[in-house]
């Protein structure tokens, strides 16, 4: 492949690309595609684009490359994915006593944090079958203060010097002497660890993140931000950064309630696109946090509700009146449940249409019933969940089967019945928890541990893409077609085929008939596409060296 396009040059004249893949609905048959400034102009054959040749700034051969639009990950904690990457990151590190090697390693190495950072351990696989004491941590560390999150982020281990930092923490709910913190104390304990970054070390973070994203042709992020989770400060810089460099386009949301216009203005006033992202009506399963409406298997109780439908409702109809999109964190079937009674409850209140018309959303959504896909429908709710969860937590091995046992695991992440019902999908990761990886998505909903769940490719790659931006209320970016945004990447793959869960489908699918433009292959096991070039309204954010 072979251009003069220099990375983060704004492309103000016009770009021809040729010879490659073009996955488009205008031509399911497309080899090539012209964009102006940060338009795409043009898409179509190989003999029509010679016509352009002359008139071009510039143009690319693509040697085969497929063109897709940029993906984008609906859910995202940008600033700790950048910490995870620069930092301490404890995912998949298998045994507790790699785990506290590894601790000791970092405290080593960074002798000057205030407190040491880090995420990702997860006790569920390891033959210890326990997670580290506060002793050990306090060993590990050298007695320094440490801030540690489990892979869902939503519980954390810490040292005895971190806890001496945030007075009365120990009465605080979610308060255990030797267990992870969880609830009021973690957030406590959050807010005081993510307090002692310098602006300089946040900026490194969020960079890091994005140039990540850009990497794995993502262009576009939503930063689901909150006052429990973030700062308004850490909002505020990342949307600063992302509107002053050159890397994926970052979409903020405040998971903070909402009860009038002003409560509304002040989100605005952040530059958020609406109250949502992780507005918790419950916790996690992993944690033990998420509500049920029976008792875990493992555990007596049914984990935590944050938010009644009351509450649910007031935030939903002030939102609405605002037009502001609402949205909240909801995992287990009565935090669901909650959720589609407030939303009911707000629509009787301000009127069903209007409801429908914001768009409001609901994040993870993992725990469903036929009556709440139902709802989902009804309200246009948006499901912005993640399929790696289920590659990452199901089966029958899994820790959702742990947790709930193997018959309820079983219904988790229905994507098939929500896309039958015609509730809108918009896929993320939820990184760090699961990371980014946009074809690894597709491919856990295509080949989801439950058969009957899967959808197709298509489906999937639609709602990595269309989808997104669809939750944001745009219904133009995410695809190439002429007039939408030159959001887009280029992927070195192999063969273009055709992947659904229903052979007959499929056999459809594959008549060239059909003009179903084909996708990799990503049958487990099959090498992903490679990220070659990623642009972002006609700007170069990525390009892989040597290529």
């Amino acid at each position: 492949m072979n251009d003069s396009t220099r990375p983060g040059e704004r492309e103000n004249h016009t770009v021809l690309l040729r010879g490659g893949e073009i996955h488009s609905p205008a031509d399911p048959f497309a080899t090539a595609m012209v964009t102006e400034g940060g338009r795409i102009a043009w898409i179509g054959s190989e003999g029509a684009a010679d016509s352009f040749t002359d008139g071009v700034d510039e143009t690319v051969h693509l040697e085969g490359a497929l063109v897709t639009p940029a993906f984008t990950d609906a859910h995202v904690h940008t600033t700790v994915t950048g910490l995870a990457l620069t930092g301490l990151d404890l995912s998949g590190v298998p045994t507790l006593p790699e785990v506290l090697a590894r601790i000791a390693a970092y405290a080593s190495s960074r002798p000057h944090d205030t407190v040491l950072l880090g995420h990702g351990w997860d006790s569920t696989a390891w033959p210890e079958r326990r997670h580290p004491t506060r002793a050990e941590l306090d060993e590990a560390t050298g007695g320094r203060p440490c801030y540690l999150t489990r892979t869902d982020a939503h519980s954390a281990l810490v040292t005895t010097a971190l806890l001496d930092l945030v007075p009365g923490i120990r009465h605080v709910t979610g308060f255990d002497d030797d267990e992870p913190l969880t609830r009021d104390a973690h957030h406590a304990a959050r807010r005081r660890a993510h307090g002692t970054l310098t602006a300089a070390r946040r900026a490194e973070a969020q960079r890091a993140a994005l140039e990540h994203a850009a990497s794995l042709g993502i262009g576009a992020l939503h930063e689901c931000a909150g006052p429990d989770i973030s700062s308004e400060d850490d909002l505020t810089a990342l949307l600063a950064l992302a509107a002053e460099t050159d890397g994926p386009r970052v979409r903020g949301y405040w998971a903070e309630p909402v009860t009038s216009a002003a409560d509304a203005a002040r989100v605005r006033a952040l530059g958020a696109s609406g109250a949502a992202g992780d507005l918790f009506v419950d916790g996690s399963l992993g944690s033990h946090t998420a509500h049920l409406s029976a008792p875990y298997a493992d555990a007596g109780h049914t984990g935590t509700g944050y938010l009644d439908a009351a509450a649910v409702a007031a935030h939903v109809a002030a939102c609405t009146r605002a037009g502001l999109q609402a949205g909240f964190h909801a995992i287990g079937d009565a935090a669901v449940a909650t959720v589609t009674a407030g939303v009911r409850a707000a629509a009787e209140e301000v009127g069903t249409d209007r409801v429908r018309a914001a768009r409001h959303r609901v994040e993870h959504a993992e725990m469903l019933t036929g009556q709440t896909i139902a709802d989902f429908a009804e309200f246009a709710l948006t499901a912005s969940v993640q399929p790696a969860f289920d590659a990452a937590w199901g089966g029958e091995d899994g820790m959702y089967a742990t947790r709930l046992g193997a018959a309820r695991a079983a219904t988790l992440n229905p994507f098939a019945a929500l896309l039958r019902s015609g509730v809108p999908l918009a896929f993320g990761s939820d990184s760090p928890v699961t990371p980014l990886d946009p074809w690894g998505t597709i491919r856990a909903a295509a080949f989801h541990r439950t058969p009957e769940h899967r959808i197709s490719v298509r489906g999937a790659f639609t709602a990595h893409t269309r989808g997104g931006w669809r939750a944001t209320g745009d219904d133009e970016a995410g695809v190439l077609v002429p007039g939408a945004p030159a959001d887009y990447a280029l992927w070195r793959t192999g063969e273009l085929i055709v992947q659904a869960p229903d052979t007959r489908v499929a056999n459809w699918s594959t008549d060239p008939r059909s003009g179903t433009p084909g996708l990799p292959d990503l049958t487990p096991g099959a090498q992903l596409p490679v990220c070659l070039r990623t642009v972002v309204g006609g700007r170069t954010v990525f390009r892989r060296p040597n290529e």
